[in-house]
């Protein structure tokens, strides 16, 4: 299948590759089915962008990536929503917002996407805790 995305150009993935966001995303909550796209040139990070409006995309990263020590406990509501039945069909990925100085790029480490690997469903939630930050940086100086 073939998606334009105003920003990205032809984008190729396959119905397997959708990803269903029953509550949509933060600011975003109208919008629910989403693919992620590999950047091999910019790799570890991804595209993550909706199907459903050609103009909203962003660049996710695996919070591991950059934080070793990243340590979420997944509720029951979101373990039930998904279907999860073991971590291993667990994703996890954190929106990036970048800067031109890429010292002061950062990652959402307070807002994570999890997505159930098996099934392609995905939530995003809130981490109610005082170590994670939404602009957390990827460069520690």
């Amino acid at each position: 299948m073939k998606f334009i995305s105003k920003i990205h150009g032809e984008i190729q993935y396959e119905e397997k590759d959708i990803l269903t966001f029953n509550k949509g995303i933060l600011g975003y909550t109208n919008l629910k089915k989403f693919i992620l796209v590999d950047l091999e040139q910019y790799e570890p990070f991804k595209l993550f962008h909706s199907l459903e409006d050609d103009e909203i995309g962003m660049i996710v990263v695996s919070p591991y990536e950059f934080y070793k020590d990243y340590e979420i406990k997944l509720n029951e509501e979101t373990i039930y929503n998904l279907s999860i039945k073991s971590p291993e069909e667990v994703m996890i990925i954190t929106t990036v917002t970048l800067n031109s100085d890429f010292r002061k790029t950062t990652t959402n480490l307070q807002g994570p996407l999890v997505i159930n690997t098996l099934s392609n469903d995905g939530e995003q939630i809130i981490i109610d805790s005082v170590k994670y930050k939404t602009k957390e940086p990827l460069m520690k100086e």
